[in-house]
């Protein structure tokens, strides 16, 4: 898999049912190449418009399953969501 075959795919919080979004950036570390994050945009200041100040950074070993369309995570959404 290729990452930009993660980025079209839809994050989905198994905790809360809820979509997060599509990734758009993924965090590795620098020595061994490991991808540890998914980094997806945040939720929209006013009702999803004029911008965003945060992001959700899902960690790798949070990530339950991989589907076709999918990714399916178990994170809590306050731990993982990342203020600018």
């Amino acid at each position: 898999m290729r990452v930009i075959d993660l980025k079209q795919k839809e994050v989905i919080n198994t905790c809360t049912c809820k979509s997060l979004g599509c990734p758009v950036d993924v965090e590795f570390h620098p020595v061994t190449g490991q991808i540890t994050e998914l980094i997806i945009p945040g939720p929209g200041r006013f009702c999803g418009c004029f911008g965003r100040d945060s992001e959700f950074c899902i960690p790798w070993n949070c990530i339950r399953q991989i589907g076709e369309d999918i990714i399916l995570v178990e994170i809590q959404e306050d731990r993982c969501l990342r203020k600018f």
